[in-house]
Formats: C-alpha cells, structure tokens, sequence
C-alpha cells in the first residue's frame, strides 16, 4: 500500500529499473506520511561521501505544536541502501541522461520504504505521444463500456 506518490515520474520520465530502499526520519515524519501527508514532487537522489540522501522530498510535521522549533520540512533525508547498491547508484548518477527519483513511499511491515526509480527524462514529443495513447485508451474504453 503506497502512502505517497510521485504522480508525475511515469508523465515526465521512463523508468527503467526500480530499487527498494529504506528511508531515515523521525518518528513525527513517519505518523506524518502514514496519515498520507507530504509531497515527492521535484524530489532526487544523490551520492554524496558514500552516502545516499534523498533531496527536496516535503514532510510536514504531524501536529505543529509539539514538533521541534528548527525543523525544515524540506531537509535533506538518507537512503538505506548497502555499499553495493549505493556504489551502483553512484555509477547511474554520473551517466549522462540518468537519474534517480523516487517513485513512491509505502509499508513494509513496520518500515517505511522509498521505492527508486532509474530514469531517463522524456523530451516533449515524448510526453506528447503518451498524452495520445492516455486519450487512445480512454476512448477505447468508453466504447467497450458502453455496449
């Protein structure tokens, strides 16, 4: 069950490969994401010493008043990933044309995970052709829905 969506990657971007990985937060931001507030809209991944920090994803606090004076809602998370995976994120980061963005937030258990996704931007003819077939696939629909 997912919490959060990034409802815009599969508009703006082709995914490739996706990867689970486990995300670090305070117990406020996951009550938070489990009663489904926050944002991954223009949200990344980067490699920084080793490390895998997710970047510009939005958590809200749960109840303002009893959340800290400094938090920032937009602060820099880490990725729980194992050095193998993290080595091979790096590699994506530094190809041209690649990166890494989340798809989505969901449970595991009692976990919460950040599924990743490897992406390739879309061009604007791109996006164009998957707005047709969206309408193609409607329509179609529509006349098998009514007969």
């Amino acid at each position: 069950m997912s919490l959060i969506t990034n409802r815009k990657v599969h508009f703006n971007y082709e995914i490739t490969e996706t990867i689970p990985a486990g995300i670090e937060l305070f117990g406020f931001e996951v009550k938070s994401l489990r009663k489904g507030q926050g944002s991954l809209e223009g949200t990344y991944v980067t490699i920084r010493g080793g490390e895998a920090f997710l970047i510009g994803v939005n958590i809200p606090a749960y109840q303002e008043g009893n959340t800290p004076k400094d938090y920032d809602p937009l602060r820099n998370r880490k990725l729980l990933l194992n050095k193998a995976e993290i080595a091979r994120l790096g590699e994506v980061e530094s190809k041209k044309r690649l990166t890494i963005i989340p798809i989505s937030v969901y449970n595991k258990g009692s976990v919460l995970k950040v599924d990743l996704g490897i992406a390739v931007g879309k061009k604007k003819f791109d996006k164009r052709e998957t707005t047709k077939k969206r309408e193609v696939d409607r329509n179609t629909r529509r006349e098998f829905s009514d007969r």
